[in-house]
């Protein structure tokens, strides 16, 4: 098997080249930066196509995980970088695919769990999940992540590829232990006694353990019958407050304070980054993979943060 990751350098990325790497398969990382690695990397530039495209010829899968980080603060450049980086890539994989002469099987793009509205009282499915935007009196960033969302899968839909199948990755956050990602932010809070319920703490968490995202991911360049969007999250959301109090758990720390809405307004503005990534309720199901069959090895999040924290520890020492 071969599988091609544009945007590859990324937490995500990165997970997925090595999970496919040790399986002995053959990953393909192109990014900005080409950077030595067990398996083959190749360079782009995000913006044009170039050596990089013969790579996607007879490929089993292409994943595009191309796109800014939205881990800042969502000022009129930032807005316009975070959707033209999603937008463009998208556009640049899906033009290349339909010009090869070999077609990649399977093109992956990636999407978001935050596409879906802000409830707590009810699960977003990939069925009959409802999609957010039009909800009265939501915060301008909010409608922003939503407009993001909408468009990158509406990019993606439109690109003529009649020769691959196509699924839109509506992931929910990737817990990893590996440094600078959620998990680690997160794990530096409890640390430091800071890991309390956040805001009200009745907002959902959606999650996903990195070997069940990638194992999930696998999953799906077999299954030949699925496409178009598809949740990749963890079975079983919950609240802030809970998620938070596993994290304590799991880390052995007694206490953790909260932060109120005013304190997180503040540290989002001297951290350069947004509330809404921690206020905004993500209560995502993945109805189809489960009714496709997968199964997650850790569908709780007790148990996962009590592996990553594990897994953190012995890399640390």
């Amino acid at each position: 098997m071969r599988v091609v990751i544009t945007g590859g350098s990324g937490q995500v990325g990165q997970i997925l080249a090595r999970h496919f790497h040790a399986q002995g398969k053959s990953p393909v990382v192109v990014s900005r930066r080409a950077e030595p690695a067990p398996w083959q990397t190749v360079k782009w530039d995000g913006l044009h196509e170039g050596d990089w495209v013969q790579a996607l010829e007879g490929a089993d899968a292409v994943i595009n995980l191309a796109g800014r980080s939205v881990n800042c603060r969502y000022n009129a450049a930032n807005r316009r970088e975070i959707l033209e980086s999603r937008l463009v890539t998208t556009r640049l994989v899906g033009d290349a695919i339909a010009h090869a002469s070999r077609p990649p099987a399977l093109w992956m793009n990636a999407s978001t769990a935050t596409i879906y509205t802000h409830l707590t009282d009810r699960a977003m499915d990939d069925v009959d999940g409802v999609i957010g935007g039009d909800e009265p009196g939501i915060p301008s960033t909010w409608r922003f992540s939503y407009d993001v969302a909408t468009r990158w899968e509406e990019a993606f839909r439109e690109a003529g590829t009649p020769r691959t199948r196509k699924i839109a990755l509506r992931s929910a956050i990737v817990m990893s232990p590996d440094r600078g990602g959620a998990f680690d932010t997160l794990l530096n809070l409890v640390r430091l006694g800071l890991g309390g319920s956040t805001g009200s703490g009745n907002q959902f968490v959606s999650w996903i353990h990195d070997a069940d995202f990638a194992r999930a991911v696998e999953f799906l360049i077999g299954r030949g019958d699925l496409e178009g969007a598809i949740n990749i999250a963890a079975p079983n959301p919950l609240t802030n407050r809970d998620f938070m109090a596993a994290m304590r758990r799991a880390y052995g720390a007694p206490i953790g304070l909260p932060a109120t809405d005013w304190m997180l307004e503040m540290g989002a503005f001297f951290l350069r980054t947004e509330s809404e990534l921690v206020l905004k309720s993500r209560r995502v199901v993945p109805r189809r993979l489960l009714d496709a069959g997968f199964t997650f090895q850790l569908p709780d999040w007790s148990a996962a943060a009590a592996d990553l924290v594990k897994r953190r520890r012995t890399r640390a020492s």
